[in-house]
């Protein structure tokens, strides 16, 4: 009972919020399958994020502050950003500025519940811990999330030279929000 409470505790954030964001859709909703497959990226992403990064520990050796900053942060933003880029942009179901951020808050969200599960069961995490991790780690991972998609969604529906400089925003202001959140 226990390990489906703890279970349950490291799921339902990200599927909460990810329910939230989708139900904020006004104009025209998202095929549920679209958006079931981006979080689905997410959770598959956590493998190759996690190889990439003990190969940059490993390289630069074990220092907590770039652990903390480009290690972790930067290799999951990064990440993040090259699928939304190479797989959801160009899809013609981005069809709303307000995509991005659904999108961008579904494959976060992914890579969110997976990690919250991992720490679940590699850290024996109690209920009250997870409680915890649901209102931090998760949720920030959402609103770095919409700070992303919404610099996406901007830089889809313009023309002319704003568009790189939003695509930069877009990769660039979620790290360093993570990185200032991490440092302070």
């Amino acid at each position: 009972m226990l390990l489906f409470s703890v279970l349950a505790a490291a799921v339902a954030p990200g599927l909460a919020l990810l329910t939230y964001f989708y139900l904020k859709d006004r104009y025209d909703y998202e095929p549920l399958h679209m958006v079931l497959r981006v979080f689905l990226m997410g959770i598959l992403m956590v493998l190759p994020v996690m190889i990439i990064q003990r190969g940059m520990m490993m390289w630069l050796g074990d220092n907590p502050y770039l652990e903390a900053i480009l290690i972790s942060g930067g290799v999951e933003e990064f990440v993040k950003w090259f699928v939304l880029y190479h797989i959801i942009y160009n899809h013609t179901e981005f069809d709303e500025p307000y995509d991005g951020i659904l999108y961008a808050v579904a494959v976060s969200l992914g890579f969110a519940t997976v990690e919250n599960v991992l720490y679940a069961f590699a850290g024996n995490a109690s209920v009250s811990a997870m409680f915890l991790r649901a209102l931090l780690p998760v949720s920030g991972h959402a609103m770095f999330a919409v700070i992303m998609g919404y610099y996406m969604g901007k830089a889809k529906f313009i023309g002319g030279k704003k568009k790189r400089w939003y695509l930069v925003l877009s990769l660039v202001l979620p790290f360093s929000g993570m990185h200032c959140t991490m440092s302070s």
